[in-house]
């Protein structure tokens, strides 16, 4: 039977392992590759094409809404898959708390898309 201790002697050679493989390779790139730096291999592209637009051009505030509202009915999600996982569990208790759940989320969609929050034009 083993020891609790052995476990973690094996993840620490294995975390050893992998820093000595890591900095073994990035050595060896510093001593094998090739270094023939310029000024255009040092310029920004994207793609292969040379960049055009200024680097860190504005989001409009709808972006952020929408992200924002992608977060919360992300969000809605990961509630609803343990409240599946213990349904039955939980019985009618469970499930009307999720129905008002639900209803409150569908309430604040109904709102933001009155709003209008989910238009990009």
């Amino acid at each position: 039977m083993p020891v609790f201790g052995d476990n973690w002697i094996i993840v620490a050679l294995m975390t050893i392992a992998a820093f000595a493989m890591g900095m073994a390779l990035l050595s060896l790139n510093l001593l094998v590759g090739p270094s023939k730096p310029n000024t255009v291999k040092s310029q920004p592209y994207e793609s292969g094409v040379p960049g055009v637009a200024p680097p860190r051009s504005r989001f409009t505030p709808r972006f952020y809404v929408v992200a924002m509202l992608f977060v919360v009915f992300d969000i809605e999600a990961i509630f609803i898959y343990p409240w599946a996982v213990l349904f039955d569990r939980l019985g009618l208790f469970g499930f009307i708390d999720m129905l008002i759940f639900i209803a409150l989320l569908v309430v604040g969609y109904i709102y933001a898309w009155k709003k209008g929050a989910l238009e990009w034009v």
